[in-house]
């Protein structure tokens, strides 16, 4: 498949190579598509999933949640256990495998949670000059645990990940202003600038993802990142849990531009 046909797809042809096992990251597929991350976590747990997500919106925009057992949303008409291209899957809050298709591990208990991804807003800074380095690249985003830790809820706590795309000084405020009008998303950027203030140590360790190239005058602009529910899971350690794999997340069957406000 090429590069401009992998573009061109529909969130339902999309699903369907995921289906068949096609596992790539989904950065730049399905323009104009939202796109979403998964966590899936027993009925006891769900709760205090939401209360979190509740409590700490920048990273945890929740777009919709399935009634338990639920493999479908009004969001995502495909199959939540075989239609994203990989899973995690977490046992006592450790990472255990990594899957294409989680249909053999599901549960009749399993509240689904659709969260928000920073993947939605990128045709949008596309389409006003703002390069997209990863994209560029052909790599997954990077990202990165921060020292910063997100508002606890009942069990669940965390500490707050980002996603980083390096930006030339001069498109930083366009950057700002595109995603600013996509709250549902992650919304504005949390940091500009010098990663240590985050507590990140190096651009090119990331905790998920790839690095990417990060060139002389640009600046590491960073946005809060739907991956902060698996460091929360991770942290508190639930018996069972699943994920998307980082980057590799649900494509929705909602409008991109319906989830940007004036």
């Amino acid at each position: 498949m090429t590069e401009q046909t992998a573009a061109e797809l529909t969130p339902e042809q999309a699903r369907e190579r995921f289906r068949s096992g096609w596992r790539v990251p989904t950065a730049g597929l399905c323009p104009g598509w939202a796109q979403a991350n998964l966590v899936s976590v027993p009925r006891e747990y769900a709760y205090d999933v939401l209360l979190f997500a509740q409590r700490n919106p920048k990273p945890c925009p929740v777009l919709d949640v399935t009634e338990p057992g639920a493999v479908s949303t009004s969001v995502f008409a495909g199959d939540l256990r075989t239609d994203l291209p990989a899973y995690r899957v977490y046992r006592d809050g450790e990472f255990v495998e990594e899957r294409t298709d989680v249909s053999e591990l599901w549960r009749d208990d399993l509240v689904s949670f659709l969260i928000g991804c920073s993947f939605t807003f990128e045709s949008a800074l596309l389409e006003a000059g703002v390069p997209v380095r990863h994209i560029e690249q052909g790599r997954n985003v990077p990202m990165y645990v921060t020292d910063r830790e997100c508002r606890p809820a009942g069990g669940m706590a965390g500490p707050l990940v980002v996603s980083m795309r390096p930006l030339p000084a001069s498109a930083v405020a366009t950057a700002v202003r595109v995603t600013s009008r996509f709250p549902d998303v992650h919304g504005a950027p949390v940091h500009i600038g010098d990663p240590a203030e985050l507590g990140i140590a190096d651009l090119g360790q990331p905790d998920f993802g790839d690095a990417v190239d990060v060139r002389d005058g640009e600046l590491p602009v960073f946005w809060a990142c739907g991956v902060t529910p698996q460091a929360a899971v991770m942290r508190s350690r639930p018996p069972f849990a699943l994920s998307h794999a980082p980057g590799h997340m649900a494509i929705t069957d909602i409008r991109d531009a319906t989830l940007q406000v004036p």
